[in-house]
């Protein structure tokens, strides 16, 4: 893009301005509409789900004992809802804002096999692979136990095929932790600045890490060309992937039966409001589409970026999406959140979701420090920063007159409101890591 392009840009949307500014930034959709209208431009069913759902059942004895973390819940990968009313009087304190109604977290950051939110997507994504070789290979059927797949037998099936990722960490920890269990050649190729701790798990596994200085856009299409010489390699591309979207999705209506089981709410009366930390927008667009099948309108969903990384944010309200990337503004896209350091959305999330959602906004890095050592002290939870991109939302909605307004709330439905703070990672951050976290935090 050229300087007359940007001052174009600026001056029929304001908030890029302050993106460029690197100011935190909010911006409330002015376009969001009902659920029923959003569907059919998303492209995927409440039957694709459920499929899922299923498909997920089916592996469950096979990851209950290929991964003995998981046996508690009989091979279900799925974390933990939690109160956090200490973090909530934090905030209160800290931002001199009120926060009305319940702040919850959802512990993804907790998750069995990878410890973040990835688990759902990337591992869903192997899995469906997996399936779909063995059934075409005569090796398998539904109806079988999928534990079987344990069987050295398959191992070498498995074998002879590949699987490539490009990621910024997350993403590439989850899948390269599957595949190799299953017994597939993995390849992830990562941006320079993923951290290496994660580099160094995923070598453990006897899996193939392979380094690029430039960002992860770069790393993405690196491995997408590398899978393309191979018949026999399966890229998985987190920008446009249905599957993955999907295993992401099946979130909504197990936070649904959470919710049930807790005995909280979500009604016109008791409005959900989520906060969802975006990188490129996979993950947090396959949850939010699952909320949106599971609560309806009364879930309202916001997605949350670093302000050196603010590519869903910039793609969504100048309509540009994929055409658009934070390096053309002159943003550096360099980011202490390394989960969240990407410069080009997801066209087809930001095309699929656009409509479905409430806002987006931005945070400094200092942000996310500051609010990781507040809940590391509050509530004695540990994350990585990216993790707590979700944590400024209640309050930027709170202070919201505006956006209230906009969706007729009023006082009593605040007062009944849940705040879901949606936590993506941070489980397996080593000690000495998380120490150096904890102590940029004010």
């Amino acid at each position: 893009m050229n300087n007359h392009n940007i001052a174009a840009l600026t001056t029929q949307f304001p908030h890029v301005a302050d993106l460029i500014a690197l100011n935190e930034t909010t911006w409330f959709n002015p376009a969001t509409t009902t659920v029923a209208e959003a569907l059919p431009h998303v492209g995927l069913t409440t039957q694709d789900v459920e499929e899922a759902h299923a498909r997920l059942n089916r592996f469950a004895p096979f990851l209950a004992q290929a991964f003995p973390e998981t046996a508690a819940t009989g091979g279900i990968i799925e974390s933990e809802l939690v109160a956090i009313p200490a973090m909530q009087a934090r905030l209160k304190r800290e931002y001199g804002q009120h926060i009305a109604g319940t702040l919850l977290l959802k512990k993804d950051s907790h998750l069995p096999i990878s410890g973040s939110i990835k688990a759902r997507g990337g591992i869903y994504e192997v899995l469906t692979h997996a399936e779909k070789l063995a059934l075409d290979a005569g090796l398998l059927t539904r109806e079988e136990d999928y534990s079987r797949l344990l069987l050295p037998s398959f191992r070498q099936f498995f074998n002879r095929y590949s699987i490539a990722v490009g990621s910024t960490g997350n993403l590439g920890l989850s899948i390269g932790i599957i595949s190799a269990r299953l017994g597939f050649k993995v390849t992830v190729h990562m941006s320079a600045d993923a951290r290496e701790w994660k580099k160094a798990k995923l070598r453990s596994h006897g899996v193939t890490v392979i380094e690029y200085q430039q960002d992860y856009g770069v790393a993405v299409e690196q491995g997408r060309k590398a899978a393309e010489s191979d018949p026999d390699c399966f890229f998985i591309d987190d920008e446009n992937s249905r599957t993955l979207f999907l295993g992401y999705a099946v979130a909504g209506q197990r936070l649904k039966a959470q919710f049930e089981q807790q005995g909280r709410v979500v009604d016109r009366h008791h409005p959900l409001f989520v906060y969802l930390p975006c990188g490129v927008g996979g993950g947090p667009g396959g949850v939010a589409f699952g909320l949106k099948l599971a609560f309806g309108e009364h879930v309202h969903c916001l997605f949350a970026e670093p302000t050196h990384s603010p590519c869903m944010l910039l793609g969504i309200c100048t309509g540009l999406h994929e055409g658009i990337s934070v390096q053309d503004i002159g943003i550096d896209n360099i980011t202490a959140a390394d989960g969240l350091a990407v410069g080009r959305a997801s066209g087809f999330v930001g095309r699929s979701m656009q409509r479905l959602l409430d806002g987006l906004y931005t945070l400094d890095d200092q942000s996310l420090y500051d609010m990781l050592s507040w809940l590391a002290q509050e509530e004695d939870l540990r994350l990585e920063p990216s993790a707590l991109a979700g944590m400024a939302g209640p309050q930027r909605v709170c202070s919201a007159t505006a956006y209230l307004q906009m969706h007729g709330f009023t006082a009593a439905q605040l007062g009944q409101a849940t705040h879901l703070v949606w936590a993506t990672g941070g489980g397996m951050v080593p000690e000495d890591e998380m120490a150096r976290y904890l102590a940029k935090g004010r």
